[in-house]
C-alpha cells in the first residue's frame, strides 16, 4: 500500500475523445496502443455526462477516474481504486484552474494546442512520477509563467528548461575563462 497519494495519469481529450495532452505515471498502460485505448474508452464511458458545472467521479478498470469538461475540452485525472477522490478532485481543479489563468479563462481545443507547452509544463509542476507536487493554481500558473530565465533563483525553483538553460550558461562561462 503506497501512502502517499498519487496519480496514475492526466488527460486532456478533445470533444472527440482525441489526445489533446496526456502523461502517463505508471506502467499499467505499457504501449501507446494501450494508452490510447485507455483514452477512448474513458471518454466513451463519460461522454454522455454533464460535468461542465463540477467536476465528476467515476470507477473504470480498478481506477478512480474524476473529470471536467469545458468548452471542446475533456479534463481528466485517474488515481488507483483506494485514492481519495478529494485529493483527485483537488488535482483536478488545480490543473483546471491553472490553465484558466494562463489562457486568460479562453480555454478551448484551440487555443491549448497554441499554448501546449503551458499545459505539459503545468501537468510536470502538479504531478511528478505520479506523485502530487502542487495543486495550488496560481502558484502552478506563476511558475509556468515565467518567462525571464533569473539564474540567481535557486534550482529547485526553477522549470527544468530554465534549469538546464542555466546550467549551460554556467557551463559557457566556464570555458570561457
Amino acid at each position: 500500500m503506497n501512502l502517499c497519494p498519487a496519480v496514475k495519469n492526466i488527460l486532456l481529450l478533445d470533444s472527440e475523445g482525441n489526445r489533446v495532452a496526456s502523461k502517463f505515471f505508471t506502467d499499467d498502460w505499457p504501449t501507446n496502443k494501450a494508452k490510447e485505448a485507455f483514452e477512448k474508452a474513458v471518454f466513451t464511458k463519460t461522454q454522455k455526462t454533464n460535468a461542465r458545472t463540477e467536476a465528476e467521479i467515476t470507477m473504470f478498470e480498478d481506477n478512480i477516474i474524476v473529470y471536467k469538461f469545458v468548452q471542446d475540452l475533456h479534463f481528466f485525472v485517474t488515481g488507483g481504486e483506494d485514492e481519495n477522490e478529494m485529493i483527485l478532485a483537488t488535482v483536478l481543479q488545480g490543473l483546471f484552474d491553472a490553465v484558466a489563468i494562463l489562457l486568460r479563462d479562453n480555454v478551448d481545443k484551440r487555443e491549448a494546442l497554441e499554448n501546449l507547452d503551458l499545459i505539459l509544463l503545468c501537468i510536470d509542476e502538479i504531478v511528478d512520477g505520479g506523485i502530487i507536487l502542487e495543486t495550488d493554481a496560481s502558484s502552478i500558473a506563476s511558475k509556468v509563467s515565467t518567462n525571464s530565465i533569473d539564474s540567481a533563483a535557486p534550482l529547485s525553483e526553477q522549470t527544468l528548461s530554465q534549469a538546464l538553460t542555466t546550467a549551460r550558461e554556467h557551463f559557457v562561462r566556464s570555458l570561457l575563462q
